[in-house]
């Protein structure tokens, strides 16, 4: 039997494209919320989407009944059934769907070809960040689920399937709807993080004013890869289904980002912005 850290390489060594979005999104997070909320999210996270999927493989909650195949555990670390890499790849999908749900609902200005949000720590802690974040994960899971399923077809392996089948490429409704709400759960446990750690000391990009860009461009890379897999495999009813289903929200984000960034600047909104995050270095074209 391999020990954990053995398996935990192995798991790198087999899983490379999750420890490249993971290392994106410790990246990210650190600079967008801090390095203690990245960092604390990511084992929380990791915690509540373990008890979620390890419900649902012995109950059917939330997800539905799905099962998965153990032909890995040799190689990578599995938690009681349950792959390492997969309950931990929900995390930098929470923070991709929430910094986009952000990227939709907070003012902006535009500084040399750059988006600087004026997020403020209402809109952070928002219920309409945390609905609009966990649709963004259900957008993820419709591109990514079926990509997944046919894991046997590229690098993944035959990784886990639904016996009972489902309307949606193989998928059954009940898995989007405990996505809708396992999503909707870690966005409210980024904001709670977020909260508890106000006024605390953490490591926070205020430097880089790009740093409120780089979760929405992992979600726009996680949605590419998988559809890219989606084509390379040949499932290309999947792909262009994936690819129109993204193309919606994918406009309709720039259009109002653009939108707002032709505007005039709102001097009320850097305000507030500055009141929250007094170390935020908001670029010079703003009002002084």
């Amino acid at each position: 039997m391999e020990s954990v850290p053995a398996l935990l390489l192995g798991t790198v060594v087999l899983r490379p494209y999750v420890f490249i979005f993971l290392l994106v999104y410790l990246i990210g997070c650190s600079l967008h919320l801090g390095l203690k909320r990245a960092l604390i999210f990511c084992a929380a996270g990791y915690a509540l989407t373990w008890l979620s999927e390890y419900s649902s493989i012995h109950t059917g909650f939330p997800y539905g009944w799905y099962r998965y195949i153990d032909s890995t555990s040799a190689r990578e670390l599995w938690v009681l059934g349950v792959p390492f890499m997969d309950s931990l790849s929900y995390v930098f999908l929470a923070y991709a769907s929430y910094s986009l749900a952000l990227l939709v609902l907070c003012p902006a200005i535009g500084h040399r070809g750059m988006w600087y949000m004026l997020e403020t720590r209402e809109t952070r802690g928002s219920l309409a960040a945390r609905i609009l974040g966990a649709l963004f994960m259900v957008y993820l899971d419709i591109i990514i689920d079926p990509v997944a399923l046919q894991g046997e077809k590229w690098f993944l392996g035959r990784l886990y399937e639904y016996p009972g089948g489902g309307v949606y490429f193989g998928i059954p409704v009940s898995n989007f709807a405990g996505w809708a709400l396992v999503g909707f759960l870690l966005v409210w446990l980024i904001q709670w993080i977020d909260t508890r750690l106000e006024g605390k000391k953490d490591v926070v990009g205020y430097g880089y004013p790009s740093r409120y860009l780089i979760g929405p461009g992992l979600y726009l890379g996680i949605a590419g890869f998988n559809i890219f897999m989606a084509f390379f495999i040949g499932e290309y009813n999947t792909a262009w289904s994936s690819l129109f289903i993204f193309l919606l929200p994918a406009v309709l984000v720039f259009s109002i980002v653009k939108m707002r960034l032709a505007g005039p600047e709102d001097a009320g909104a850097i305000d507030a912005h500055r009141r929250d995050f007094p170390d935020a270095r908001v670029p010079v074209s703003a009002r002084q």
